[in-house]
């Protein structure tokens, strides 16, 4: 079950549940139908993810939940921020069975002053003290791969701009850098029963568990 397969985090975590042979369903949830067939992907539309009550019956059967809807805090208030970083994540927790995996982000922490950081790392506290498997994936800098890019458009600059920075930042600071084929890989290792040490996985964890480099 993916949430937000549409953002830059979901189109890779989708791409890599569709090549994976163990992998026999993917559910997606969504406002709008995705460009993406396959045939073994199913688009569930529904408007209002802060009530997930009218289709619970179509998400309960789920080995696993990928939770990567996300926006961007720019030019938003924690009131405006909120629902999406962390009411809906909490619905689908409590709608959607199996194990469940949250994309929060480098810098995470509920006591923190930055207000995005905040509000994931209060979201994260709540899902890891839920009575379920669960775990947290903190990502920091993201290569997007395989044509994938992000729907918010001061990121796709950003990472239009940076692009070139990718391959010196594996060498110098390679615990904060992944791409969207490894996270991918990573969350999929989760739902498939891969068991780390740890619950909240940093990039260099989340590199650790996808198991090999990026495809070309």
């Amino acid at each position: 079950m993916v949430f937000g397969a549409s953002g830059m985090v979901g189109q890779g975590v989708l791409r890599e549940c569709l090549l994976d042979p163990v992998v026999d369903t993917v559910v997606t949830v969504g406002r709008s139908p995705l460009a993406t067939a396959d045939p073994k992907l199913r688009h569930v539309l529904h408007g209002d993810f802060g009530d997930l009550s009218p289709i619970a019956a179509e998400l309960a059967d789920a080995d696993a939940c990928f939770y990567c809807m996300g926006v961007t805090s720019a030019g938003r208030s924690e009131a405006e921020y909120t629902p999406v970083t962390h009411d809906y994540a909490l619905e689908a927790a409590r709608v959607v069975g199996g194990t469940y995996v949250y994309v929060s982000g480098e810098g995470a922490n509920a006591d923190s002053k930055t207000m995005w950081a905040r509000v994931k790392g209060r979201t994260e506290n709540e899902l890891l003290a839920l009575d379920r498997p669960g775990y947290v994936v903190r990502p920091g800098f993201i290569q997007a791969r395989h044509g994938i890019t992000s729907r918010t458009r001061i990121y796709r600059y950003v990472y239009a701009w940076t692009a070139w920075l990718f391959p010196v930042l594996r060498r110098v600071a390679p615990r904060y850098v992944t791409s969207t084929d490894q996270l991918g890989r990573a969350m999929v290792a989760l739902a498939k029963g891969a068991r780390p040490a740890v619950r909240v996985l940093r990039s260099d964890e989340i590199n650790r568990l996808a198991g090999r480099p990026p495809r070309s």
